[in-house]
C-alpha cells in the first residue's frame, strides 16, 4: 500500500551564528530554525527545515498551533508520492501566504518521503544521473572585516574551492572595488568570481560601477542581483551593456515570477532555491528556453538533489553556515564538488544530540544563547565587520 501521512513533529532550534551573516541589505548573528517531520503510517519519516532569517521564530507551541490549523488539514491522510505533483489553482482568499514559511520544508519533506517510498535517493527520482555538482564558495561576507573576509575565502581556497562569490553593493564603491581585490589576493590565481549585490544599484548604476569593475582588470563569471527583480527593461539593459559578464537573476522571485523573468529576455542564468517540485517545474522551462539554472543557497544544501537532476545546473552555492550539527549525516562538499546522498530519499536525518542539546522550544533573547555550535567546516570563527552600528 502507497504511504500516507498520518502524524507530524514539530521542533523549534535557536542559537547563535558562528560569524554575523548579510549583505548590503541586512544582517543577522543568530539562526531560527523549525525541523519539520512528517510521518507516514509504517513509520517513514520525511524531514524538512523552516526558518526566518531577522525575527525569531515564535514559541513552539505557538508553531504548532499555527501548522496544526493552516497546514495540517491539507495534508493529514495524504500520499506524500502524489503530493508532491498536486497543482492547485487558489483564488480569492486561497491565495495568501502562511504565518510562518513552511512552504518549502513542506515540499522538502514529502519528496523525502516520496523518494524513500520508491527506495531512491531523491536525485534518482527526480531523474539524475551525475550524483555531484560543482559547488562555489560564498560568504554572506558584507559584514566581515578585511581580516575575517580574507580568512574565510582563503580557507575555502584551501579546501579545494576555485570559484568565489561576495557581497557588493555599499554605498562606497571604492569599498567594493576594495573588497573584490582582496578576494582575489586571498585566493588562487584564475579564479572564477561572483559579486552579488542583492539589489543596491539601479539601472544605469549597476551598469556603470560594473563598467568600472572590468576596467580594473576583475573578469567577473556573473553579477547576482544587480538591481531590482522585477525591473526587467534595466536587466535587459545590463545584458547588453555588459556581455563581459552574465546576469543572474531570480532569487527573489516565485515560479511565476520567474517564468515571466525568463519570458522578458532579462537574465542570463536563473538563480533557484529550495522548492523541490517548483524548482523542478521552472528549471524544465528553463531548459525549454536555453537558460542556464543556479542553486543558490538551500538549507543544509538539500539543492543538491535538483542540482544534479537538471542538466543546465553547473554551480550550487555553499555559505559555510554552522547548521551541520542539525543532522546525523549533512551533505559532502569536497574539493569544490557537492555529493548527492545515496541514500533512500533526500538522505538527512535530524540528529538527537541537536533535538536534546539545542531543542529550544521558547523564545529566547539573543544574550541567553549562548556559544555558537562548532563548524566544523571552517577554521576558527571570522570576526565581524565593525559598523556605525556596532560602535
Amino acid at each position: 500500500m502507497p504511504l500516507r501521512l498520518v502524524d507530524y513533529r514539530i521542533t523549534r532550534f535557536q542559537f547563535a551564528r558562528d560569524r554575523v551573516i548579510g549583505d548590503s541589505q541586512v544582517r543577522a548573528d543568530d539562526a531560527n530554525v523549525v525541523a519539520l517531520e512528517l510521518i507516514a503510517d509504517n513509520g517513514a519519516v520525511g524531514l524538512g527545515f523552516a526558518q526566518t532569517l531577522f525575527v525569531p521564530m515564535p514559541a513552539e507551541a505557538e508553531i504548532g498551533r499555527i501548522f496544526r490549523t493552516e497546514l495540517w488539514p491539507a495534508l493529514e491522510g495524504g500520499y506524500p508520492s502524489a503530493m508532491v505533483h498536486r497543482v492547485g489553482r487558489p483564488r480569492g482568499g486561497n491565495q495568501r501566504t502562511p504565518m510562518l514559511p513552511f512552504g518549502e520544508a513542506i515540499q522538502v519533506a514529502l519528496w523525502d518521503l516520496a523518494a524513500k517510498e520508491a527506495g531512491l535517493p531523491l536525485f534518482k527520482l527526480l531523474g539524475g544521473t551525475r550524483g555531484r555538482v560543482r559547488a562555489y564558495a560564498s560568504g554572506l561576507d558584507f559584514h566581515l572585516s578585511d581580516d575575517a573576509f580574507a580568512e574565510l575565502f582563503g580557507h575555502a581556497d584551501a579546501i579545494g574551492y576555485s570559484a568565489f562569490k561576495i557581497k557588493v553593493g555599499s554605498p562606497d564603491f571604492d569599498w567594493d572595488l576594495h573588497r573584490i581585490e582582496l578576494l582575489k589576493k586571498s585566493v588562487r590565481k584564475n579564479a572564477l568570481v561572483m559579486i552579488d549585490a542583492n539589489e543596491a544599484w539601479g539601472a544605469k548604476e549597476a551598469a556603470a560601477k560594473l563598467e568600472k569593475i572590468h576596467r580594473a582588470g576583475h573578469d567577473l563569471l556573473w553579477v547576482e542581483d544587480p538591481i531590482l527583480r522585477n525591473d526587467y527593461e534595466g536587466l535587459r539593459l545590463l545584458r547588453r551593456a555588459c556581455p563581459w559578464t552574465l546576469i543572474n537573476s531570480g532569487e527573489y522571485l516565485d515560479a511565476t515570477g520567474k517564468r515571466i523573468l525568463m519570458e522578458e529576455g532579462a537574465t542570463d542564468i536563473l538563480n533557484v532555491h529550495g522548492q523541490v517540485t517548483d524548482v523542478m517545474r521552472i528549471g524544465w522551462l528553463a531548459a525549454d528556453k536555453g537558460i542556464p539554472v543556479s542553486l543558490g543557497n538551500t538549507f543544509l544544501e538539500l539543492g543538491v538533489h535538483t542540482a544534479c537532476a537538471l542538466p543546465e545546473v553547473e554551480w550550487l552555492e555553499y555559505s559555510f553556515q554552522n547548521f551541520d550539527h542539525l543532522v546525523e549525516e549533512p551533505v559532502l562538499i569536497e574539493d569544490g564538488f557537492a555529493y548527492a546522498p545515496e541514500r533512500p530519499g533526500h538522505g538527512l536525518v535530524l540528529s538527537e544530540t541537536a533535538r536534546k542539546q539545542w531543542h529550544r522550544p521558547e523564545l529566547l533573547g539573543r544574550d541567553a544563547l549562548g556559544e555558537a555550535p562548532h563548524n566544523p567546516r571552517v577554521g576558527a570563527a571570522p570576526r565581524q565587520r565593525q559598523t556605525a552600528n556596532d560602535c
